[in-house]
């Protein structure tokens, strides 16, 4: 007797669980999508990975040409990726650094993610960065940066100051260490080597928190990944932070 069929005679509620099981459809993930800078690549946030997929998070680090899109083809790619990826009723999180998150803003205002999550930007240049307004017209700073680059200006007719407010849940943490002197004499007040503590912020966030790392490097910052973490879990930070400012003028903490 075939053993499957002396199976199905004798245990026939067990058979029945078990093609149940196997036949029903996968549940609703909660998914993290990972987003790297300017110029970078996704190895970039592989530490980031790592600990988000240990939480239990289903992980896409996605790669996208940083240097070679404007930031409306490359926020077009992005999505066509992350809708590739997740299904329809995924809880779909973000986790960016510097221009991740400007694409993610780009992404909501022109062809909005209904099942957006929580969003955790780290040293986005969510006002632009003085950088660009400074050395944007240099030849090398170009050909190093690529037209997104360019888009990046804090004029107030310009790219950026066009996305306005947003409307996720979101938390900016962004650093006031830099280890590039002369770019940090461009820029006013405390910064990170390429964003200035004020600049991070937009209107609409959440939560906001000032750490003491780098721009390059602050998505490897374990302060860092363990407020994102936080706040990919609760929707807010414990303080000190700033608790739903609505007015990108909010003093730092």
């Amino acid at each position: 007797m075939p053993l499957l069929l002396f199976l199905t005679m004798k245990h026939p509620l067990t058979i029945l669980c078990l093609l149940c099981a196997l036949t029903a459809p996968l549940a609703a993930s909660d998914v993290v999508i990972l987003l790297h800078g300017l110029a970078r690549t996704s190895s970039s946030m592989e530490k980031m990975a790592d600990t988000l997929t240990t939480e239990g998070y289903v992980v896409h680090n996605l790669d996208y040409p940083s240097r070679h899109q404007s930031i409306e083809t490359l926020a077009t790619m992005v999505r066509a990726q992350v809708a590739a990826a997740t299904e329809s009723d995924d809880t779909i999180h973000f986790v960016t650094h510097s221009l991740g998150g400007i694409i993610v803003r780009t992404i909501q205002k022109e062809s909005a993610l209904e099942n957006i999550g929580h969003v955790v930007m780290l040293s986005p240049p969510n006002q632009g960065s003085e950088l660009v307004d400074t050395l944007g017209d240099y030849s090398a700073f170009g050909w190093i940066n690529g037209p997104a680059g360019d888009q990046l200006g804090t004029d107030i007719n310009g790219f950026i100051a066009k996305l306005g407010p947003v409307d996720f849940p979101l938390c900016v943490i962004t650093g006031d260490r830099s280890i590039n002197g002369i770019n940090s004499c461009i820029i006013p007040g405390d910064d990170d080597g390429k964003v200035s503590i004020e600049s991070a912020k937009v209107e609409g966030m959440d939560a906001y928190k000032v750490i003491h790392a780098t721009h390059p490097y602050i998505m490897k910052n374990k302060e860092a990944i363990a407020l994102t973490v936080e706040f990919l879990k609760t929707g807010a930070l414990a303080a000190p932070s700033t608790s739903k400012p609505k007015d990108s003028s909010t003093t730092a903490q």
